[in-house]
């Protein structure tokens, strides 16, 4: 979108809040880049120069506006409506793999070389994988130094600088402060309140957000001891490169209030970046709510509450195996399930708040199950321990790097996999914007009430003019039927 400068200036100008993160705004005379929604006065048109990402304004230097901190902006809804191999190098930059395998580990993951990465996301990005990395540690250093306690030391490695030397220039370089200067500044004005320990801090999204189906559908399906809500906020257990987590969400007016526990500081990229991928909180909920008006049977629906978002996964894994559990069965049979492996299989971990109790198992940790201890029938075994097969082998994988297509044909290709199971993991673990679920009870039920064709084949295809957002079709499909997960828990 940078590249149409009339669209761009018309943002700015009128401070649309829709357009944060999709583009930035670089002064020429204050050499400063901003969000579009930046509350000051626009410059002069002939000053203003669009660039794609803030890497890319850092890189040609400029440095961050303080007033509107474009740092913060929800990322672009791009990288999550695409699986090429930009949009999936896009968000496992955003999960910290630069930092933790550098360039190569990034390029091994995509089945590319190096080169090539570096020249797809220069001539998309207007900025490389170690740029673009680069202003991911310098957000994740601010939030470190504003929320909390620890020594600059420690913010520096936490945030994934090599040395404090380049941790200090960096900072400098953006902000234009030092990081004890970021510390004061933030000393001085409103800060969430946390207990010792607990990183809290807001995670932004495009309005409209409602929390109904979103937080609704993750406490109906809870699993005990991994997840919980309590006291207006979703709270689960988090497996992490370097440790565990625990993560405390709570939908607010504005943002998603979030509350952080790690066993090391270097997990906050990915704890962050896992909390966004779960709630969609990059998604254009515009841009979808206004497609699916277009279809007269789905329009009030969209009206009635528009900005649903589709409930994703922190681990594409675990909701495999969630999603082999829950065939065929209600949706507390499938938390009864789940919640056996986690006692028998999971990580127990300590909960300062209670209520949590284990990390969920991971496929390794599966692989050695007796199938005849499982509760289940015997082609639903066969089925369960298949896939924690393949996954724990790495025959099949189930990340935000995956290609959407290539893992629907290996799921299909595992015994007992048809395409609910299919295109449930293709929509809450791969993040497919478009996946459709025609044959699902609940869809099926609501396209009789609302009048649309009742056979799966009838129904996809009558689906298509609501392509590429059929995932968002189904969560306001699922409204019809008065269910947990369409309402916020009591």
């Amino acid at each position: 979108m940078h590249t149409d400068t009339e669209r761009c200036v018309r943002a700015v100008q009128s401070k649309d809040a829709r357009f944060d993160g999709w583009f930035f705004t670089a002064v020429l005379t204050t050499r400063i880049y901003c969000r579009p929604s930046c509350p000051v006065v626009p410059p002069k048109v002939a000053n203003m120069t669009f660039y794609p990402s803030a890497a890319a304004c850092q890189q040609a230097g400029f440095r961050a506006c303080k007033r509107c901190r474009p740092d913060t902006s929800p990322g672009s809804p791009e990288w999550n409506a695409r699986a090429d191999s930009v949009a999936r190098a896009m968000r496992l930059i955003r999960d910290g793999v630069v930092d933790r395998e550098g360039v190569p580990g990034l390029a091994a993951r995509l089945g590319y070389s190096a080169r090539q990465i570096e020249r797809q996301l220069l001539a998309e990005l207007g900025a490389g994988p170690l740029a673009l990395a680069r202003a991911q540690r310098a957000q994740t250093a601010r939030l470190l130094i504003e929320t909390t306690e620890l020594p600059m030391a420690q913010v520096a490695f936490a945030a994934g600088f090599s040395s404090i030397r380049a941790f200090n220039e960096t900072v400098r370089e953006v902000f234009a402060l030092a990081p004890g200067e970021l510390r004061t500044r933030a000393a001085r004005g409103p800060r969430a309140t946390a207990a010792p320990g607990v990183i809290a801090l807001r995670l932004p999204y495009r309005a409209p957000l409602n929390p109904g189906n979103l937080f609704g559908h993750l406490a109906a399906t809870a699993v005990p001891g991994v997840e919980e809500w309590r006291d207006g906020a979703y709270r689960r257990t988090l497996t992490l490169p370097y440790g565990h987590g625990v993560v405390a969400l709570a939908p607010a007016s504005d943002h998603i209030a979030c509350r952080l526990s790690l066993t090391d500081p270097r997990d906050l990229t990915r704890a962050i970046s896992r909390c966004r991928w779960l709630l969609d909180l990059d998604a254009d909920p515009v841009a979808v709510d206004a497609q699916l008006r277009t279809d007269p049977l789905l329009a009030p629906l969209v009206d009635a509450g528009p900005g649903r978002r589709v409930p994703r996964t922190v681990d594409g894994a675990e909701f495999a195996v969630r999603a082999v559990l829950g065939q065929q069965v209600s949706t507390a049979a499938a938390r009864t399930h789940a919640a056996r492996l986690v006692t028998a299989h999971g990580v127990p971990v300590e909960d300062p708040e209670g209520g949590l109790t284990h990390l969920f198992p991971t496929p390794e940790a599966l692989a050695g199950l007796d199938p005849e201890a499982l509760a289940l029938p015997r082609t639903r075994r066969t089925t369960l321990t298949t896939l924690v097969a393949a996954l724990a082998e790495d025959r099949l994988r189930l990340g935000t790097d995956t290609d959407w297509e290539r893992a629907r044909a290996e799921l299909a290709a595992l015994p007992g996999f048809g395409p609910w199971t299919v295109e449930s993991i293709a929509m809450r673990a791969l993040g497919d914007p478009d996946a459709f679920l025609p044959t699902d009870l609940g869809i099926r039920r609501a396209a009789e009430r609302l009048g649309l064709p009742a056979t799966p084949a009838a129904l996809t295809a009558r689906a298509a003019d609501w392509r590429p957002w059929r995932a968002y079709a189904v969560q306001y499909l699922w409204t019809v039927d008065d269910h947990p997960i369409n309402h916020l828990p009591a």
